[in-house]
């Protein structure tokens, strides 16, 4: 007699095991613990077999009946209801694998031992937010051109251009991965280079050579507090980026060998840095040590000591000397490299002591101190530059 509803909602447990059963070799299993388990016996290529339907009540008696109406289907087409479910459950994995999703993760994990824990964050962060909304759960190999730019273009609709284009860059590397892990077969980013938006690029943000003795004129005259002001000069003769700077600790700093030692954990491709220390560079460390040598770090956060100063504290004491919207702390970097790069300084020089990443791989193999005597020789012609460009004030 054909199972009810009632009947197999009411099915309490026993001791052993039993069956309810239904029709068509359809049955419902008991067991002592009280779950309830459909099951289908069958028989293929004349032996006895067994489909696993599901668990009652997450499969209802109707759904465990149209179950087996499917595999009775299957059997009159020669197809074993078993075998077949188990292609399902593996061809459902592999795709899960497959998946954008599943590739990216696997990338990022591969990646994030070369970056800096703030920066791995931020670029997760970013395709979470960004790209597995719309191409989490597709197979990478099967993801077009159009459907990437349509990712981008929302993008862009909320102005953010500039984090389009790091979008499209993390996405080129992840289709890359997945072409050397053999799950894809191109890399469909660059189809939709010159098709995003351009940001109009400012030509304010650092200074001109010809700006530079105003700008050591107002440096000195800044009101503000001491330990800004040294912070200013130091990055000027150095150059080294905002965040480098600001987490320096005295421990990193070597007098003796003239050296600042910037581990990987700070640096931006993980990956120890040296900065040659110039005289001048010296005298601001000096001045500095007389009032923060007691501190972990040489520029700590007056109001939470065992941290250091924010990047606004630089960037505001830039705009009280004038300089709102013609300046920017990073972009010391690119006046030193244009300045470096004018006077005869080899690029490789300038590149390594600014710690931009290699991207030939036989290059990159030059550990962190490339160049290193070359280097001394630069950094100290920089300090003595920016003395004479001064015109003989102090500094």
């Amino acid at each position: 007699m054909p199972l009810t509803d009632t009947t197999v909602r009411t099915a309490k447990a026993k001791d052993k095991q039993y069956k309810l059963s239904d029709s068509a070799g359809l049955y419902l299993l008991v067991q002592p613990n009280g779950k309830k388990y459909w099951r289908l016996k069958y028989y293929f290529a004349g032996k006895e077999k067994l489909l696993s339907i599901g668990v009652y009540p997450v499969i209802s008696l109707s759904e465990a009946r149209e179950q087996c109406l499917l595999a009775k289907k299957q059997l009159g087409n020669n197809i074993d209801p078993s075998e077949y479910k188990k292609g399902q459950k593996l061809k459902n994995s592999v795709n899960t694998e497959n998946s954008f999703k599943s590739i990216a993760i696997e990338w990022h994990n591969n990646q994030k031992q070369r970056w800096t824990e703030r920066h791995a964050i931020y670029v997760l962060r970013r395709i979470k937010a960004d790209v597995f909304p719309i191409l989490a759960s597709r197979q990478i190999n099967e993801i077009k051109a159009p459907e990437l730019l349509a990712v981008l273009r929302l993008i862009e609709t909320r102005g953010a251009i500039d984090i389009a284009h790091r979008v499209l860059q993390t996405c080129g590397q992840i289709f890359r991965y997945a072409i050397a892990t053999g799950r894809a077969e191109r890399d469909i980013s660059t189809d939709l280079r010159g098709a995003l938006k351009t940001r109009k690029k400012e030509n304010y943000s650092r200074l001109d050579t010809k700006e530079l003795p105003d700008f050591f004129t107002k440096l000195e005259e800044y009101d503000g507090e001491l330990q800004t002001k040294l912070a200013l000069k130091f990055l000027l003769l150095t150059f080294v980026r905002t965040g480098e700077l600001r987490g320096a600790r005295w421990e990193e700093i070597d007098f003796e060998k003239k050296e600042w030692r910037i581990p990987a954990n700070r640096m931006k491709m993980r990956e120890l840095h040296i900065v040659p220390l110039s005289t001048q560079s010296l005298e601001v460390l000096k001045e500095l040590r007389i009032i923060n040598s007691h501190r972990e770090h040489l520029f700590p956060n007056r109001n939470k000591p065992m941290t250091f100063i924010s990047e606004n504290t630089l960037l505001y004491a830039i705009y009280r000397m004038g300089y709102h919207l013609r300046a920017t702390v990073h972009g010391f970097r690119a006046t030193a490299s244009t300045i470096l790069n004018e006077h005869g300084f080899k690029p490789d020089l300038i590149e390594r002591q600014l710690a931009h990443s290699e991207r030939n791989k036989v290059r990159a193999s030059y550990n962190h101190a490339q160049y290193l005597p070359e280097r001394r020789e630069m950094m100290q012609w920089w300090g003595n530059y920016l003395d004479q460009i001064r015109s003989n004030k102090t500094f």
